[in-house]
Protein backbone atom coordinates (compact mmCIF):
# COMPACT_ATOMS: atom_id res chain seq x y z
CA UNK A 1 0.00 0.00 0.00
CA UNK A 2 1.33 3.45 -0.92
CA UNK A 3 2.18 5.99 1.76
CA UNK A 4 -0.49 8.36 0.45
CA UNK A 5 -3.11 5.60 0.65
CA UNK A 6 -2.11 4.81 4.22
CA UNK A 7 -2.26 8.45 5.17
CA UNK A 8 -5.73 8.79 3.60
CA UNK A 9 -6.94 5.68 5.46
CA UNK A 10 -5.49 7.00 8.73
CA UNK A 11 -7.12 10.42 8.23
CA UNK A 12 -10.44 8.76 7.35
CA UNK A 13 -10.45 6.49 10.43
CA UNK A 14 -9.21 9.12 12.87
CA UNK A 15 -11.96 10.27 15.25
CA UNK A 16 -12.28 11.94 18.63
CA UNK A 17 -12.14 8.56 20.40
CA UNK A 18 -8.71 7.92 18.89
CA UNK A 19 -7.42 11.19 20.34
CA UNK A 20 -8.90 10.51 23.79
CA UNK A 21 -7.39 7.01 23.71
CA UNK A 22 -3.92 8.40 22.93
CA UNK A 23 -4.24 10.93 25.77
CA UNK A 24 -5.07 8.22 28.33
CA UNK A 25 -2.25 5.93 27.18
CA UNK A 26 0.22 8.84 27.19
CA UNK A 27 -0.80 9.87 30.72
CA UNK A 28 -0.36 6.33 32.00
CA UNK A 29 2.99 5.92 30.20
CA UNK A 30 4.57 9.09 31.69
CA UNK A 31 6.16 7.39 34.75
CA UNK A 32 7.85 4.69 32.67
CA UNK A 33 9.00 7.17 30.02
CA UNK A 34 10.37 9.42 32.78
CA UNK A 35 12.56 6.64 34.18
CA UNK A 36 13.83 5.79 30.68
CA UNK A 37 14.62 9.39 29.64
CA UNK A 38 16.24 10.28 32.99
CA UNK A 39 18.85 7.60 32.32
CA UNK A 40 20.45 9.99 29.82
CA UNK A 41 21.19 12.45 32.65
CA UNK A 42 23.81 10.06 34.01
CA UNK A 43 24.08 8.35 37.40
CA UNK A 44 24.59 9.97 40.79
CA UNK A 45 27.90 10.42 42.61
CA UNK A 46 27.57 7.18 44.57
CA UNK A 47 26.79 5.01 41.53
CA UNK A 48 30.42 3.87 41.20
CA UNK A 49 30.44 2.87 44.87
CA UNK A 50 27.18 0.95 44.46
CA UNK A 51 28.48 -0.88 41.38
CA UNK A 52 31.73 -1.82 43.16
CA UNK A 53 30.30 -2.87 46.52
CA UNK A 54 26.54 -3.46 46.71
CA UNK A 55 25.11 -4.01 43.21
CA UNK A 56 26.34 -7.61 43.20
CA UNK A 57 24.56 -8.12 46.55
CA UNK A 58 21.34 -6.73 45.11
CA UNK A 59 21.62 -9.07 42.12
CA UNK A 60 22.54 -12.17 44.16
CA UNK A 61 19.92 -11.58 46.86
CA UNK A 62 17.19 -10.89 44.29
CA UNK A 63 18.20 -14.00 42.34
CA UNK A 64 18.37 -16.28 45.41
CA UNK A 65 15.09 -14.87 46.71
CA UNK A 66 13.40 -15.43 43.34
CA UNK A 67 14.82 -18.95 43.05
CA UNK A 68 13.78 -20.06 46.54
CA UNK A 69 10.33 -18.50 46.17
CA UNK A 70 9.87 -20.21 42.80
CA UNK A 71 10.58 -23.63 44.33
CA UNK A 72 8.32 -23.03 47.35
CA UNK A 73 5.33 -21.61 45.46
CA UNK A 74 5.43 -24.34 42.80
CA UNK A 75 5.54 -27.08 45.45
CA UNK A 76 2.75 -25.51 47.52
CA UNK A 77 0.62 -24.20 44.64
CA UNK A 78 0.76 -27.02 42.09
CA UNK A 79 0.50 -29.86 44.63
CA UNK A 80 -2.55 -28.45 46.39
CA UNK A 81 -4.21 -27.42 43.11
CA UNK A 82 -3.87 -30.94 41.72
CA UNK A 83 -5.16 -32.62 44.88
CA UNK A 84 -8.31 -30.48 45.22
CA UNK A 85 -9.00 -30.73 41.47
CA UNK A 86 -8.44 -34.46 41.04
CA UNK A 87 -9.25 -36.23 44.31
CA UNK A 88 -12.14 -36.43 46.76
CA UNK A 89 -11.20 -36.21 50.44
CA UNK A 90 -12.56 -34.71 53.70
CA UNK A 91 -12.95 -30.91 53.73
CA UNK A 92 -11.93 -30.65 50.05
CA UNK A 93 -14.63 -28.06 49.24
CA UNK A 94 -13.63 -25.91 52.20
CA UNK A 95 -9.92 -26.21 51.41
CA UNK A 96 -10.58 -25.08 47.82
CA UNK A 97 -11.26 -21.54 48.98
CA UNK A 98 -9.20 -21.64 52.17
CA UNK A 99 -6.08 -22.11 50.02
CA UNK A 100 -6.71 -18.66 48.50
CA UNK A 101 -6.85 -16.88 51.87
CA UNK A 102 -3.07 -16.28 52.26
CA UNK A 103 -3.44 -13.75 49.42
CA UNK A 104 -5.41 -11.57 51.83
CA UNK A 105 -2.31 -11.11 53.99
CA UNK A 106 0.27 -8.70 52.51
CA UNK A 107 3.81 -10.08 52.58
CA UNK A 108 5.06 -7.38 54.98
CA UNK A 109 2.33 -8.29 57.50
CA UNK A 110 3.18 -11.98 57.14
CA UNK A 111 6.81 -11.02 57.83
CA UNK A 112 5.86 -9.23 61.07
CA UNK A 113 3.82 -12.23 62.25
CA UNK A 114 6.55 -14.80 61.64
CA UNK A 115 9.19 -12.55 63.21
CA UNK A 116 7.04 -12.64 66.34
CA UNK A 117 6.41 -16.39 66.15
CA UNK A 118 10.15 -17.16 65.91
CA UNK A 119 11.23 -14.32 68.20
CA UNK A 120 12.82 -14.70 71.63
CA UNK A 121 9.50 -14.27 73.46
CA UNK A 122 7.40 -15.82 70.73
CA UNK A 123 5.11 -18.86 71.03
CA UNK A 124 7.71 -21.24 69.53
CA UNK A 125 10.39 -20.22 72.03
CA UNK A 126 7.89 -20.43 74.91
CA UNK A 127 6.69 -23.89 73.84
CA UNK A 128 10.27 -25.20 73.63
CA UNK A 129 11.06 -23.82 77.09
CA UNK A 130 8.13 -25.79 78.50
CA UNK A 131 9.89 -28.92 77.21
CA UNK A 132 12.92 -28.01 79.31
CA UNK A 133 15.10 -26.72 76.45
CA UNK A 134 16.72 -23.40 77.28
CA UNK A 135 18.28 -20.76 75.01
CA UNK A 136 16.48 -22.17 71.98
CA UNK A 137 16.67 -19.76 69.08
CA UNK A 138 16.06 -19.92 65.34
CA UNK A 139 17.47 -17.06 63.27
CA UNK A 140 14.46 -16.51 61.02
CA UNK A 141 15.06 -12.92 59.94
CA UNK A 142 17.34 -13.64 56.99
CA UNK A 143 16.98 -14.30 53.26
CA UNK A 144 15.73 -17.85 53.88
CA UNK A 145 13.07 -16.71 56.31
CA UNK A 146 12.11 -13.93 53.89
CA UNK A 147 11.78 -16.39 51.00
CA UNK A 148 9.49 -18.58 53.13
CA UNK A 149 7.35 -15.61 54.18
CA UNK A 150 6.99 -14.35 50.60
CA UNK A 151 6.26 -17.86 49.30
CA UNK A 152 3.60 -18.74 51.88
CA UNK A 153 1.97 -15.37 51.19
CA UNK A 154 2.11 -15.56 47.37
CA UNK A 155 1.72 -19.26 46.49
CA UNK A 156 -2.06 -18.80 45.83
CA UNK A 157 -1.12 -17.09 42.53
CA UNK A 158 0.31 -20.41 41.30
CA UNK A 159 -2.50 -22.34 43.01
CA UNK A 160 -5.17 -20.32 41.21
CA UNK A 161 -3.59 -20.50 37.75
CA UNK A 162 -2.82 -24.23 38.12
CA UNK A 163 -6.25 -25.07 39.49
CA UNK A 164 -7.93 -23.19 36.64
CA UNK A 165 -5.99 -25.38 34.23
CA UNK A 166 -6.63 -28.64 36.10
CA UNK A 167 -10.37 -27.96 36.30
CA UNK A 168 -10.44 -27.53 32.52
CA UNK A 169 -8.69 -30.79 31.64
CA UNK A 170 -10.61 -33.20 29.44
CA UNK A 171 -11.19 -36.64 30.94
CA UNK A 172 -10.21 -38.48 27.78
CA UNK A 173 -6.48 -37.68 28.26
CA UNK A 174 -6.42 -39.15 31.74
CA UNK A 175 -8.68 -42.04 30.77
CA UNK A 176 -6.44 -42.86 27.82
CA UNK A 177 -3.36 -42.93 30.02
CA UNK A 178 -5.17 -45.15 32.52
CA UNK A 179 -6.19 -47.57 29.79
CA UNK A 180 -2.53 -47.77 28.77
CA UNK A 181 -1.71 -48.88 32.30
CA UNK A 182 -0.09 -45.61 33.39
CA UNK A 183 -0.57 -44.84 37.07
CA UNK A 184 -2.08 -41.60 38.35
CA UNK A 185 1.35 -40.53 39.62
CA UNK A 186 3.02 -41.04 36.23
CA UNK A 187 0.09 -39.40 34.39
CA UNK A 188 0.55 -36.28 36.48
CA UNK A 189 4.29 -35.95 35.84
CA UNK A 190 4.37 -37.23 32.25
CA UNK A 191 1.14 -35.78 30.86
CA UNK A 192 -0.59 -33.15 33.01
CA UNK A 193 2.43 -31.26 34.35
CA UNK A 194 3.99 -30.57 30.91
CA UNK A 195 0.62 -29.38 29.58
CA UNK A 196 0.09 -27.20 32.66
CA UNK A 197 3.51 -25.53 32.37
CA UNK A 198 2.27 -22.28 30.74
CA UNK A 199 -0.43 -21.88 33.39
CA UNK A 200 2.07 -22.56 36.18
CA UNK A 201 4.58 -20.08 34.73
CA UNK A 202 1.84 -17.44 34.37
CA UNK A 203 1.21 -17.67 38.11
CA UNK A 204 4.93 -17.86 38.86
CA UNK A 205 5.66 -14.66 36.92
CA UNK A 206 3.06 -12.83 39.05
CA UNK A 207 4.79 -14.17 42.17
CA UNK A 208 8.24 -13.06 40.98
CA UNK A 209 6.98 -9.57 40.14
CA UNK A 210 5.55 -9.29 43.67
CA UNK A 211 8.85 -10.57 45.11
CA UNK A 212 10.83 -7.94 43.19
CA UNK A 213 8.31 -5.26 44.21
CA UNK A 214 8.48 -6.11 47.93
CA UNK A 215 9.95 -3.52 50.24
CA UNK A 216 8.26 -3.91 53.63
CA UNK A 217 9.26 -7.54 54.31
CA UNK A 218 12.77 -7.26 52.83
CA UNK A 219 13.46 -4.05 54.75
CA UNK A 220 12.19 -5.51 58.04
CA UNK A 221 14.28 -8.67 57.62
CA UNK A 222 17.36 -6.69 56.64
CA UNK A 223 17.78 -8.24 53.19
CA UNK A 224 19.21 -5.93 50.51
CA UNK A 225 17.27 -6.09 47.25
CA UNK A 226 16.76 -3.73 44.31
CA UNK A 227 13.70 -2.19 45.96
CA UNK A 228 15.45 -1.53 49.27
CA UNK A 229 18.41 -0.17 47.28
CA UNK A 230 16.12 2.25 45.41
CA UNK A 231 14.71 3.52 48.72
CA UNK A 232 18.19 3.84 50.21
CA UNK A 233 19.52 5.74 47.19
CA UNK A 234 16.61 8.18 47.16
CA UNK A 235 16.04 8.83 50.86
CA UNK A 236 19.37 8.04 52.58
CA UNK A 237 21.82 9.15 49.89
CA UNK A 238 19.56 11.82 48.38
CA UNK A 239 20.41 10.73 44.84
CA UNK A 240 17.37 10.29 42.60
CA UNK A 241 19.70 9.69 39.64
CA UNK A 242 21.14 6.58 41.30
CA UNK A 243 17.64 5.40 42.27
CA UNK A 244 16.62 5.76 38.61
CA UNK A 245 19.55 3.63 37.43
CA UNK A 246 18.61 0.89 39.89
CA UNK A 247 14.97 1.23 38.80
CA UNK A 248 16.01 0.79 35.17
CA UNK A 249 17.80 -2.48 35.96
CA UNK A 250 14.73 -3.71 37.85
CA UNK A 251 12.52 -2.61 34.95
CA UNK A 252 14.59 -4.69 32.51
CA UNK A 253 14.23 -7.74 34.77
CA UNK A 254 10.45 -7.28 35.01
CA UNK A 255 10.03 -6.86 31.24
CA UNK A 256 12.19 -9.96 30.78
CA UNK A 257 9.76 -11.90 32.98
CA UNK A 258 6.78 -10.62 30.97
CA UNK A 259 8.38 -11.57 27.65
CA UNK A 260 9.27 -15.02 29.02
CA UNK A 261 5.68 -15.59 30.18
CA UNK A 262 4.29 -14.53 26.78
CA UNK A 263 6.78 -16.83 25.03
CA UNK A 264 5.68 -19.75 27.19
CA UNK A 265 2.05 -19.19 26.18
CA UNK A 266 2.71 -18.91 22.46
CA UNK A 267 1.20 -22.36 21.69
CA UNK A 268 -1.74 -22.04 24.05
CA UNK A 269 -5.19 -20.79 23.25
CA UNK A 270 -8.29 -20.50 25.38
CA UNK A 271 -11.79 -21.50 24.58
CA UNK A 272 -14.93 -20.67 26.47
CA UNK A 273 -16.86 -23.51 24.97
CA UNK A 274 -18.86 -25.39 27.57
CA UNK A 275 -18.25 -29.08 28.04
CA UNK A 276 -20.70 -31.62 29.23
CA UNK A 277 -20.53 -33.19 32.68
CA UNK A 278 -19.15 -36.37 31.15
CA UNK A 279 -16.19 -34.43 29.80
CA UNK A 280 -15.17 -33.05 33.20
CA UNK A 281 -12.58 -34.82 35.25
CA UNK A 282 -14.34 -37.13 37.66
CA UNK A 283 -12.63 -36.90 41.03
CA UNK A 284 -11.03 -40.08 42.33
CA UNK A 285 -11.83 -41.28 45.84
CA UNK A 286 -8.58 -42.74 47.23
CA UNK A 287 -8.15 -44.94 50.28
CA UNK A 288 -8.99 -43.59 53.74
CA UNK A 289 -5.31 -43.24 54.62
CA UNK A 290 -4.57 -41.26 51.45
CA UNK A 291 -7.63 -39.07 52.02
CA UNK A 292 -6.26 -38.08 55.45
CA UNK A 293 -2.80 -37.43 53.96
CA UNK A 294 -4.26 -35.29 51.15
CA UNK A 295 -6.32 -33.28 53.64
CA UNK A 296 -3.24 -32.63 55.78
CA UNK A 297 -1.11 -31.66 52.76
CA UNK A 298 -3.70 -29.06 51.69
CA UNK A 299 -4.27 -27.88 55.25
CA UNK A 300 -0.56 -27.27 55.94
CA UNK A 301 -0.10 -24.17 53.67
CA UNK A 302 -3.47 -22.80 54.87
CA UNK A 303 -2.34 -23.18 58.47
CA UNK A 304 1.09 -21.61 57.82
CA UNK A 305 -0.18 -18.96 55.41
CA UNK A 306 -3.32 -17.81 57.21
CA UNK A 307 -4.35 -19.31 60.56
CA UNK A 308 -0.94 -19.15 62.26
CA UNK A 309 -0.10 -15.52 61.36
CA UNK A 310 -3.66 -14.34 62.04
CA UNK A 311 -3.61 -16.06 65.44
CA UNK A 312 -0.34 -14.28 66.25
CA UNK A 313 -1.86 -10.94 65.21
CA UNK A 314 -4.99 -11.56 67.29
CA UNK A 315 -2.80 -12.30 70.32
CA UNK A 316 -0.91 -9.04 69.81
CA UNK A 317 -4.17 -7.10 69.36
CA UNK A 318 -5.39 -8.44 72.72
CA UNK A 319 -2.24 -6.94 74.29
CA UNK A 320 -2.16 -3.58 72.48
CA UNK A 321 -5.75 -2.72 71.50
CA UNK A 322 -6.34 -0.08 74.18
CA UNK A 323 -2.98 1.52 73.38
CA UNK A 324 -3.40 1.62 69.59
CA UNK A 325 -7.14 2.29 69.28
CA UNK A 326 -7.58 6.06 69.46
CA UNK A 327 -9.13 9.01 67.66
CA UNK A 328 -5.93 9.33 65.60
CA UNK A 329 -6.10 5.67 64.58
CA UNK A 330 -9.75 6.02 63.57
CA UNK A 331 -8.72 9.03 61.48
CA UNK A 332 -5.99 7.00 59.76
CA UNK A 333 -8.49 4.21 59.06
CA UNK A 334 -10.97 6.66 57.55
CA UNK A 335 -8.19 8.25 55.48
CA UNK A 336 -7.13 4.83 54.16
CA UNK A 337 -10.64 3.81 53.19
CA UNK A 338 -11.43 7.25 51.80
CA UNK A 339 -8.33 7.35 49.56
CA UNK A 340 -8.92 3.76 48.45
CA UNK A 341 -12.59 4.49 47.69
CA UNK A 342 -11.91 7.69 45.71
CA UNK A 343 -9.01 6.20 43.77
CA UNK A 344 -10.93 2.99 42.99
CA UNK A 345 -13.75 5.03 41.49
CA UNK A 346 -11.31 7.02 39.35
CA UNK A 347 -9.38 3.91 38.29
CA UNK A 348 -12.53 2.04 37.25
CA UNK A 349 -13.77 5.10 35.36
CA UNK A 350 -10.48 5.51 33.46
CA UNK A 351 -10.35 1.75 32.74
CA UNK A 352 -13.90 1.98 31.37
CA UNK A 353 -12.96 4.93 29.16
CA UNK A 354 -9.82 3.14 27.95
CA UNK A 355 -11.82 0.01 27.08
CA UNK A 356 -14.63 1.73 25.18
CA UNK A 357 -12.51 4.46 23.55
CA UNK A 358 -10.40 1.62 22.16
CA UNK A 359 -13.58 -0.08 20.96
CA UNK A 360 -14.97 3.07 19.30
CA UNK A 361 -11.61 3.99 17.80
CA UNK A 362 -11.27 2.79 14.18
CA UNK A 363 -7.48 2.85 13.80
CA UNK A 364 -6.26 -0.72 14.23
CA UNK A 365 -2.75 -0.08 15.60
CA UNK A 366 -4.17 2.20 18.32
CA UNK A 367 -6.25 -0.71 19.61
CA UNK A 368 -2.97 -2.53 20.25
CA UNK A 369 -1.42 0.59 21.76
CA UNK A 370 -4.25 0.74 24.30
CA UNK A 371 -2.79 -2.38 25.93
CA UNK A 372 0.23 -0.30 26.96
CA UNK A 373 -2.10 1.59 29.26
CA UNK A 374 -2.50 -1.46 31.48
CA UNK A 375 1.20 -2.27 31.87
CA UNK A 376 1.41 -0.47 35.23
CA UNK A 377 0.58 -3.51 37.33
CA UNK A 378 3.63 -5.31 35.97
CA UNK A 379 5.88 -2.43 37.08
CA UNK A 380 7.03 -2.31 40.72
CA UNK A 381 5.32 0.42 42.72
CA UNK A 382 8.70 1.93 43.62
CA UNK A 383 9.48 2.62 39.96
CA UNK A 384 6.05 4.12 39.30
CA UNK A 385 6.43 6.36 42.35
CA UNK A 386 9.79 7.68 41.13
CA UNK A 387 8.37 8.11 37.63
CA UNK A 388 5.53 10.24 39.03
CA UNK A 389 7.60 12.15 41.58
CA UNK A 390 10.18 13.55 39.14
CA UNK A 391 7.78 15.14 36.58
CA UNK A 392 5.56 16.44 39.39
CA UNK A 393 8.60 18.25 40.90
CA UNK A 394 9.50 19.78 37.53
CA UNK A 395 5.91 20.85 36.88
CA UNK A 396 5.58 22.42 40.32
CA UNK A 397 8.82 24.37 39.77
CA UNK A 398 7.56 25.61 36.42
CA UNK A 399 4.20 26.70 37.90
CA UNK A 400 5.98 28.62 40.68
CA UNK A 401 8.42 30.27 38.24
CA UNK A 402 5.52 31.37 36.04
CA UNK A 403 3.79 32.89 39.06
CA UNK A 404 0.76 30.68 38.61
CA UNK A 405 1.06 29.38 42.17
CA UNK A 406 3.27 30.03 45.18
CA UNK A 407 3.18 26.49 46.65
CA UNK A 408 3.39 22.86 45.57
CA UNK A 409 0.18 21.69 43.88
CA UNK A 410 1.31 18.25 42.67
CA UNK A 411 4.38 16.97 44.48
CA UNK A 412 3.64 15.44 47.91
CA UNK A 413 -0.11 15.93 47.42
CA UNK A 414 -3.09 13.61 47.12
CA UNK A 415 -3.28 14.45 43.39
CA UNK A 416 0.11 12.82 42.73
CA UNK A 417 -0.66 9.88 45.05
CA UNK A 418 -4.00 9.14 43.35
CA UNK A 419 -2.40 9.47 39.90
CA UNK A 420 0.34 6.98 40.88
CA UNK A 421 -2.31 4.55 42.20
CA UNK A 422 -4.29 4.82 38.95
CA UNK A 423 -1.20 4.04 36.86
CA UNK A 424 -0.28 1.09 39.12
CA UNK A 425 -3.72 -0.53 39.33
CA UNK A 426 -5.38 0.36 36.03
CA UNK A 427 -4.81 -3.20 34.77
CA UNK A 428 -6.57 -4.61 37.85
CA UNK A 429 -9.71 -2.69 36.88
CA UNK A 430 -9.33 -3.22 33.13
CA UNK A 431 -9.25 -7.04 33.14
CA UNK A 432 -12.70 -7.69 34.75
CA UNK A 433 -14.25 -4.97 32.58
CA UNK A 434 -12.75 -6.44 29.42
CA UNK A 435 -13.93 -9.94 30.38
CA UNK A 436 -17.47 -8.65 30.99
CA UNK A 437 -17.56 -6.67 27.73
CA UNK A 438 -16.42 -9.69 25.68
CA UNK A 439 -19.53 -11.55 26.82
CA UNK A 440 -21.82 -8.93 25.25
CA UNK A 441 -23.22 -10.04 21.92
CA UNK A 442 -21.83 -7.61 19.34
CA UNK A 443 -25.12 -7.70 17.43
CA UNK A 444 -26.82 -5.83 20.32
CA UNK A 445 -24.66 -2.72 19.98
CA UNK A 446 -24.67 -3.01 16.17
CA UNK A 447 -28.48 -3.08 16.13
CA UNK A 448 -28.59 0.00 18.35
CA UNK A 449 -26.31 1.92 15.98
CA UNK A 450 -28.35 0.82 12.96
CA UNK A 451 -31.34 2.42 14.69
CA UNK A 452 -29.42 5.70 14.83
CA UNK A 453 -28.26 5.61 18.44
CA UNK A 454 -24.80 6.98 19.17
CA UNK A 455 -21.98 5.35 21.11
CA UNK A 456 -22.87 6.93 24.45
CA UNK A 457 -26.58 6.13 24.24
CA UNK A 458 -25.79 2.55 23.21
CA UNK A 459 -23.36 2.26 26.10
CA UNK A 460 -25.75 3.50 28.80
CA UNK A 461 -28.82 1.68 27.50
CA UNK A 462 -27.32 -1.67 26.46
CA UNK A 463 -23.70 -2.23 27.45
CA UNK A 464 -23.52 -0.61 30.90
CA UNK A 465 -26.28 -2.78 32.47
CA UNK A 466 -24.53 -5.91 31.14
CA UNK A 467 -21.12 -5.09 32.64
CA UNK A 468 -22.26 -3.97 36.10
CA UNK A 469 -20.90 -7.17 37.68
CA UNK A 470 -17.52 -6.47 36.07
CA UNK A 471 -17.60 -2.90 37.38
CA UNK A 472 -18.23 -4.12 40.93
CA UNK A 473 -15.47 -6.74 40.64
CA UNK A 474 -13.03 -4.15 39.32
CA UNK A 475 -13.86 -1.71 42.12
CA UNK A 476 -13.41 -4.30 44.90
CA UNK A 477 -10.11 -5.61 43.53
CA UNK A 478 -8.62 -2.12 43.08
CA UNK A 479 -9.87 -1.02 46.52
CA UNK A 480 -8.09 -3.89 48.26
CA UNK A 481 -4.87 -3.50 46.28
CA UNK A 482 -4.69 0.19 47.18
CA UNK A 483 -5.34 -0.58 50.84
CA UNK A 484 -2.45 -3.08 50.87
CA UNK A 485 0.06 -1.10 48.78
CA UNK A 486 3.15 -0.07 50.76
CA UNK A 487 6.25 0.97 48.67
CA UNK A 488 4.41 3.40 46.41
CA UNK A 489 2.48 4.91 49.35
CA UNK A 490 5.63 5.38 51.43
CA UNK A 491 7.23 7.46 48.67
CA UNK A 492 4.19 9.39 47.42
CA UNK A 493 1.98 10.09 50.44
CA UNK A 494 1.64 13.71 51.64
CA UNK A 495 3.17 14.55 55.02
CA UNK A 496 -0.20 14.92 56.78
CA UNK A 497 -1.74 11.77 55.27
CA UNK A 498 -1.33 8.24 56.58
CA UNK A 499 -2.69 4.81 55.70
CA UNK A 500 -3.12 1.53 57.55
CA UNK A 501 -0.30 -0.08 55.55
CA UNK A 502 2.13 2.76 56.31
CA UNK A 503 1.09 2.86 59.98
CA UNK A 504 1.72 -0.87 60.36
CA UNK A 505 5.14 -0.44 58.71
CA UNK A 506 6.00 2.51 60.98
CA UNK A 507 5.12 0.52 64.11
CA UNK A 508 7.24 -2.44 62.96
CA UNK A 509 10.18 -0.18 61.98
CA UNK A 510 10.08 1.47 65.42
CA UNK A 511 10.36 -1.96 67.12
CA UNK A 512 6.66 -1.81 68.11
CA UNK A 513 5.61 -4.78 66.01
CA UNK A 514 2.85 -5.77 68.47
CA UNK A 515 1.17 -2.42 67.85
CA UNK A 516 1.25 -3.15 64.09
CA UNK A 517 -1.24 -5.99 64.62
CA UNK A 518 -4.42 -3.89 64.69
CA UNK A 519 -3.91 -2.01 61.37
CA UNK A 520 -2.67 -5.28 59.86
CA UNK A 521 -5.81 -7.15 60.90
CA UNK A 522 -8.06 -4.45 59.45
CA UNK A 523 -6.26 -4.80 56.09
CA UNK A 524 -6.60 -8.60 56.20
CA UNK A 525 -10.31 -8.55 57.08
CA UNK A 526 -11.01 -6.19 54.18
CA UNK A 527 -8.86 -8.24 51.79
CA UNK A 528 -10.83 -11.42 52.55
CA UNK A 529 -13.63 -10.18 50.27
CA UNK A 530 -11.78 -10.56 46.93
CA UNK A 531 -10.23 -13.85 48.10
CA UNK A 532 -13.69 -15.40 48.50
CA UNK A 533 -14.86 -13.71 45.31
CA UNK A 534 -11.89 -15.20 43.42
CA UNK A 535 -12.88 -18.73 44.40
CA UNK A 536 -16.43 -18.19 43.14
CA UNK A 537 -15.01 -16.89 39.88
CA UNK A 538 -12.85 -20.00 39.54
CA UNK A 539 -15.82 -22.30 40.02
CA UNK A 540 -17.88 -20.28 37.55
CA UNK A 541 -15.16 -20.62 34.90
CA UNK A 542 -14.49 -24.30 35.57
CA UNK A 543 -15.90 -25.25 32.16
CA UNK A 544 -13.31 -23.20 30.24
CA UNK A 545 -10.77 -25.32 28.38
CA UNK A 546 -7.12 -25.04 27.40
CA UNK A 547 -6.03 -26.58 24.09
CA UNK A 548 -2.73 -26.87 22.37
CA UNK A 549 -2.42 -25.14 19.05
CA UNK A 550 -1.41 -27.39 16.18
CA UNK A 551 2.20 -26.87 15.11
Amino acid sequence: MKITDRFYKFKRDLNQWSLFLVLIVAAVAIPILTVIFKLFDGPGESWTHIVDYVLVDYLINSFVLSLLCSVFVIVFGVTTAWLVSRFEFPFRKQLEWLLILPLSIPAYIMAYSYAGIFGYSGPLSSAVELLGIENFNIDFMNIYGLSFVLSISLFPYVYVSSRTFFLAQATNLLEASRMLGITEFKSFFKLILPLARPAIIAGLVLVLMEVLNDYGAASYYGVSTFTTGIFRSWFSLGEPETAIYLSAILLVIVFGLIIFEKWQRRHIKFTSAKTSKQQHNSRIKPTKRKQIVFSLICLLPVFMGFFLPVTQLLFWVSQTFTKVWSIDFIGITLQSFGIAFLTSLMTVLIALLLLFFSKWNKISFLKTTSKLGVMGYAIPGTIIAIGVLIPSIYLDKWLIEQGITSKLVLNATLIALVYAYVVRFLAVAYQPLESSSLKIDKSLSDSSKVLGKGNFRTFFKIEFPLIRAGLLSAFILVFIDILKELPLTLIMKPYNVNTLAVKAFEYASDEMVRSAALPSLLIILTALIPAIFLNKLLLKNANNSYHKKPH
